[in-house]
């Protein structure tokens, strides 16, 4: 049996059984540390799977302590430090500076602080950043109750169609195409939810896979069913320009795109906060599975090992 064959997550569920662990499963490792609780995660970013080379430096380099960042978030955590590893191929020290440079804006932005670090050759670059946050209280995938309102962040589908222009190498991009690709190369994680996720949730993760993908997870995790609605995923007007152009379905990019860094959390439905760029889109029900107007909902976003 080959890893295409399960999958990633499929490959996940089998190594955690393996070392017996109830800990593996959630975007961090929760660590209790006499009274505190730290968030423990690390991400990988991989040229020409995450990004080219070509790509700004410092972009990459925002990118990969937002996407920890992210992880931290989702659990109701704010980020303390990280240690960065290098995989680097014989580079011009210039272009590594440039990494280190949109980490140090990273971190200042997060208020977070690299500690160290290790540095490796290899024929491609590579950074993988290992991270602790710390939180008041954690909120996993396994706490949505029925009743729960299910809520997400800011608007899906916007990293997938960044991408997709980068791919394009155009000679000129219009101003809502390089807002969708800043959307892919520099995402921000939603620090402004920190506060909302830790007080009110009682499940989240953040949206890094596609949201079909992802309320799988939680689904599976909270052993619940979830039933969502088609008119209320929140989809921006740049991605629906660029659908339009292109002759794509926004709701597609939606539900399948990867990279949002967006949350997906539940929690009663009379404590949205219309004050956070949030949209309840749909339901917590008794019963297993995810639907979508009604319809059984195949996940389709992201995976490192599935065969297209």
């Amino acid at each position: 049996m080959k890893i295409s064959e399960i999958g990633e997550f499929g490959l996940i569920e089998r190594l955690k059984g393996l070392l017996n662990s109830h800990i593996i499963g959630d975007d961090t490792a929760p660590i209790k540390l006499q009274e505190n609780t730290l968030l423990l995660t690390c991400d990988l970013l991989l040229q020409d799977r995450h990004f080219r080379i070509h790509y700004p430096p410092s972009a990459i380099g925002w990118k990969a302590i937002s996407v920890n960042v992210s992880d931290v978030v989702a659990n109701g955590g704010e980020p303390l430090y990280c240690l960065v590893s290098l995989i680097l191929p014989d580079l011009e020290v210039r272009y590594v500076e440039g990494i280190y440079l949109g980490i140090k804006k990273a971190c200042e932005f997060y208020s977070c602080q690299v500690v160290g670090g290790n540095i490796s050759k290899g024929d491609k670059l590579g950074l993988d950043i290992f991270m602790i946050g710390k939180a008041d209280r954690f909120v996993g995938r396994g706490g949505a109750k029925v009743g729960d309102g299910v809520f997400v962040s800011g608007t899906l589908g916007d990293s997938r169609a960044g991408l997709e222009l980068l791919q394009m190498e155009k000679k000129h991009y219009e101003d809502f195409e390089l807002r969708l690709i800043e959307k892919h190369l520099r995402p921000t994680a939603r620090i402004d939810f920190i506060r909302h996720i830790s007080k009110y949730a009682n499940a989240s993760m953040d949206i890094s896979d596609g949201l079909s993908s992802d309320v799988e997870k939680l689904s599976k995790a909270s052993q619940v069913k979830i039933s969502l609605f088609s008119d209320k995923i929140p989809i921006s007007q740049e991605l629906v320009s660029f659908c339009k152009r292109h002759g794509k379905d926004p709701l597609e990019y939606a539900l399948s795109g990867g990279e949002d860094y967006e949350l997906l959390f539940t929690h009663l439905p009379e404590r949205l906060n219309p004050f956070l760029s949030m949209v309840q889109i749909g339901f917590v029900e008794e019963g297993e599975g995810v639907f979508l107007d009604g319809k059984p909902l195949k996940p389709t976003g992201f995976d490192h090992f599935r065969v297209v």
